[in-house]
């Protein structure tokens, strides 16, 4: 056990009040399945009683799965409802998990605060859970009505309709085609500007039907999936805590080590694909150079030379898996 974090006691946050309705419909289906949870445990190999962080807990379903395979965990999600779920639910483990409530690319404060140097593992899962997309008022729902919000840490000053009504036709068009990959960007944007000159956006469902209007429906996917999906990732700033945190938890590990990230866009899996291959070049040679040169950032071994897909049994169990990729680095 990681005498550590038995010295000290695990956090409880207080979620989102909900009306008593809304609780029920929300017990009513899975918090989260966690994504390749077979493949994490076995490709991080945690020594047991080793520390491993995982950076997004969730709904706690990878925490416990490190967990029962002896190590122990720090768990962080930047989300209250998620903290207090797995501190609900895995209050079984006792002390050999602590739950904080902060974006994973802090983890060093939170690590500092602990008195912990370098850890044994680390895990980040870049999914939304499904109660995040199934609650209305975090405002991700393209069925149900709330607050165009989408913050994921409710402290966080900027949310979804600030962005919205805020934000220029060139900005809204940047960020729709760039991290949306939508390719009616820019009519998305010219037609919000013109809509909200007269009625600002306050709620999720008439900004989808606004979308909708522009892309049209085809197939069973939401004609405004991808322009939503690019609002959450900017006011949440995904990428950028993406980058921070790779470097943050690159740094921390201990020789041995490993690092496993799950992505579900193309935009992540580059930059975590990136981030170990650069990690992972002893020697950088530019035509410029006389000769080559030793990478100073050299502390990586790529383990997933290719990242590693759900099989199509677990597809089936889990649709919203689809699109989910696993990389694995290991620290040298």
């Amino acid at each position: 056990m990681n005498t550590l974090l038995s010295e000290r006691p695990v956090w409880f946050a207080t979620g989102p009040i909900i009306v008593e309705e809304e609780a029920q419909e929300m017990e009513d289906f899975v918090y989260h399945r966690p994504v390749l949870a077979e493949e994490v445990v076995k490709l991080l190999a945690p020594k047991p009683g080793s520390l491993v962080v995982d950076g997004t807990c969730g709904g706690g379903g990878h925490t416990e799965a490190l967990l029962r395979s002896g190590a122990d965990v720090l768990a962080l999600d930047q989300d209250p409802d998620a903290v207090q779920h797995v501190t609900e639910q895995l209050a079984q483990f006792g002390q050999r998990v602590a739950v904080r409530q902060t974006n994973f690319r802090h983890v060093h404060k939170v690590l500092d605060e602990l008195g912990i140097g370098t850890i044994g593992g680390a895990l980040l899962d870049l999914g939304v859970s499904s109660r995040q997309l199934e609650n209305a008022e975090r405002g991700f729902s393209l069925a149900r009505n709330g607050p165009l919000d989408m913050r994921m840490d409710p402290r966080n000053e900027l949310t979804a309709a600030t962005v919205v009504n805020e934000y220029s036709a060139e900005q809204l068009t940047r960020l729709f085609r760039e991290l949306g990959e939508e390719p009616a960007a820019r009519r998305i944007a010219t037609l919000i500007v013109k809509m909200r000159k007269t009625s600002p956006f306050r709620e999720t469902i008439p900004l989808a039907r606004a979308i909708e209007k522009v892309v049209g429906r085809h197939g069973r996917r939401h004609p405004a999936t991808q322009a939503f999906q690019a609002l959450r990732m900017e006011v949440n700033d995904e990428l950028g805590a993406l980058q921070e945190g790779l470097r943050v938890f690159t740094a921390r590990l201990e020789t041995g080590g490993r690092i496993a990230v799950i992505t579900f866009h193309s935009l992540e899996d580059r930059i975590v694909k990136n981030s170990f291959r650069d990690h992972s070049r002893e020697w950088l040679d530019r035509p410029e150079w006389p000769a080559p040169q030793r990478n100073a950032e050299y502390d990586l071994k790529v383990i997933t030379p290719k990242p590693i897909e759900p099989g199509e049994d677990e597809q089936r169990a889990n649709p919203r898996s689809r699109s989910a990729k696993l990389r694995v680095a290991e620290k040298i």
